[in-house]
């Protein structure tokens, strides 16, 4: 086996556990709109960049990018009484 250090872990204690307490508490995570019954994937082309905003964005709000793609479409193509699917 090799010797991996005494470095910091991934669940380490913080080094100044008054800062760290004093970190503010993430913002409580949206809540996703869930399909329901058959769902139909959908395949788009975005850049490397937007991807990666895309991604960094979900994590931030604490959800999958799936779930927040389908929240946001869901915001901006409403159901429509009287229209057929």
């Amino acid at each position: 086996m090799t010797d991996r250090g005494r470095g910091r872990g991934f669940a380490a204690r913080p080094g100044d556990a008054d800062a760290w307490i004093r970190t503010t508490e993430p913002a409580p995570p949206v809540e996703p709109v869930r399909p329901t019954g058959f769902t139909a994937r959908l395949t788009i082309d975005v850049t490397p960049e937007l991807r990666g905003r895309i991604k960094v964005t979900a994590f931030r709000c604490g959800v999958t990018v799936a779930d927040m793609l389908r929240d946001l479409l869901a915001r901006e193509f409403p159901d429509i009484e009287g229209e057929p699917r």
